[in-house]
């Protein structure tokens, strides 16, 4: 008997519980992976640390890879409430440049996906434990056990690590090739002409050491994230306030869209050491999805559309019997080109240099954004490969 069966009897006649797979959190990879399971007929629990859905560091962009996705678990996301983008929009100190985006995209923010995400989820079957956190996961290549922060021990055959931008105790991430950042998001609304000025466009705006994102959500407000270099927030910054006003006046195009705006949220959310440009390699057993799989700099707009996909993809490789390090191999293959690229733009995106390039560039040849946009979204074999 392996020292997980072991456990597995142990925890049986503790009240322990045993389930085909334990996902750790419940944001749209751990969601959509664990509404495949239990489609599948698997047994299937999922801990998320939040009680109830609540607003994250993200700029809510799906483009159509992502709504693809969620429209074929069954969750049409305008149902929803998601507005559609057509354009985008790039601003630095001069006037902005704008261009058609290649594929119709939408806006729907985390706090209303995340919880239809996990609803779905329930009603496929899975077991929802919300407000959980995971103490601790040990275990062999027979199986593992789950130590929540209150109840008992809870046993899998598969262990899924979905907890996105935040590591948990013993699997840190490693870090990316990108300089470290500090990510801010706020809500804002808008005045009338600028809101209807920003309505169907994605605006990437540029300032001193980051970037930030601007596009337009459900309920009249506009979500504002923006990214900035560690280095340069230490040294020129130090605060958000600071970061919010070199935004306005280094980038005469915020400052215009923010003058008269109210600002919704009572502070900004934050986080810190995003490792950009991440991607999971084979550890033999632990299976990575999302931001734990693959982490794309913000500016490309993929990032759920990547927790998506390898939900999808780590579904059809569980449910064809093979094992996590297949899946983390199949994912750099999908994925690696892509992020490369990604990485490499969102770089020059937060150095001067490359800003006045970038914005030279898109001065020349406007198109050049739409092509940015095209050449950062998950290949198309990639799509093939994951369909189930």
């Amino acid at each position: 008997m392996d020292a997980v069966q072991a456990l597995r009897d142990a925890g049986q006649g503790r009240g322990g519980m045993n389930y085909d797979a334990a996902v750790i959190g419940g944001g749209p990879a751990g969601a959509a992976l664990a509404t495949h399971l239990a489609r599948a007929g698997r047994s299937v629990v999922v801990f998320e640390k939040e009680a109830v859905a609540h607003d994250k560091v993200c700029g809510e962009f799906l483009s159509h890879e992502g709504v693809g996705y969620l429209e074929s678990l069954g969750l049409p996301v305008d149902e929803l409430g998601a507005l559609t983008l057509s354009h985008v929009r790039l601003a630095g100190t001069g006037e902005p440049v704008t261009a058609p985006l290649p594929f119709e995209a939408r806006s729907l923010s985390r706090r209303v996906l995340d919880e239809a995400l996990l609803r779905l989820a329930s009603s496929a079957g899975a077991e929802i434990r919300r407000g959980v956190r995971v103490k601790s996961v040990t275990g062999t290549m027979n199986g593992f056990a789950f130590l929540p922060e209150r109840g008992s021990e809870v046993f899998a055959n598969a262990a899924f690590l979905a907890s996105g931008k935040h590591d948990i105790k013993d699997f840190k991430r490693e870090r990316g090739a990108h300089p470290e950042c500090l990510a801010f998001k706020t809500y804002w609304r808008l005045q009338p002409e600028e809101a209807a000025a920003l309505s169907a466009h994605i605006e990437l705006i540029l300032f001193r050491g980051g970037y930030a994102g601007l596009q337009p959500v459900e309920g009249g407000r506009a979500n504002l994230c923006l990214i900035v270099r560690k280095d340069v927030y230490a040294d020129r910054y130090g605060s958000w306030e600071a970061v919010l006003d070199a935004l306005r006046h280094e980038a005469p195009h915020a400052g215009r869209r923010l003058s008269g705006a109210e600002c919704l949220t009572e502070r900004p959310l934050a986080i810190a050491g995003l490792p950009y440009g991440f991607l999971a390699r084979s550890n033999g057993w632990l299976w990575r999805i999302g931001d734990q799989a693959a982490v794309i700099p913000s500016f490309s707009g993929d990032g759920m559309s990547i927790a998506l996909h390898t939900a999808h993809r780590a579904a059809g490789i569980y449910l064809s019997g093979e094992g996590a390090d297949v899946f983390q191999a199949a994912l750099a293959r999908d994925l690696s080109a892509q992020i490369r690229r990604a990485t490499a733009l969102s770089r020059l995106l937060v150095s001067p240099m490359g800003q006045k390039l970038a914005m030279n560039a898109a001065y020349m040849l406007p198109r050049m954004l739409s092509f940015g946009a095209d050449w950062t979204r998950i290949p198309p074999r990639a799509l093939d490969r994951a369909a189930l």
